[in-house]
């Protein structure tokens, strides 16, 4: 049975930085690119970033470049998504997920790639 874990939110002012990590378990980790999606009330699910299966090539939202930096550890099954330079814009509910297809099909941006999912961990920034 695969579960997938969020933790690491929480309420942080507006600059400030958190940092998130995701627990994956049933399945190897480095098997799997990875991503991190948001979703703020009204609103679409939202890419924010992804990395490949060896941790070698990351990809961002335009929105959260040079911001946040996802890494991962597959010897312990996790990935991380530091979030830095925070905005109220970032407030959201953040999910992590699996994505079976290799990175050279690009679909690392694509929500509906991503089988298995978190139960999300809220983020919010105080202006």
């Amino acid at each position: 049975q695969v579960q997938v874990v969020e933790s690491g939110g929480g309420l942080v002012q507006a600059g400030g930085s958190l940092r998130l990590s995701c627990a994956v378990s049933g399945r190897t980790l480095s098997s799997y690119t990875m991503g991190w999606f948001r979703q703020s009330p009204g609103k679409e699910r939202e890419f924010v970033a992804a990395i490949s299966r060896t941790g070698s090539t990351t990809y961002y939202a335009d929105s959260v470049e040079g911001r946040f930096t996802i890494s991962r550890d597959n010897a312990k099954n996790t990935v991380a998504l530091q979030m830095n330079s925070l905005k109220p814009e970032d407030t959201a509910v953040y999910y992590c997920a699996t994505n079976p297809q290799a990175w050279y099909r690009r679909t690392y941006y694509n929500f509906k790639a991503y089988d298995y999912w978190g139960q999300g961990t809220q983020v919010t920034v105080s202006s």
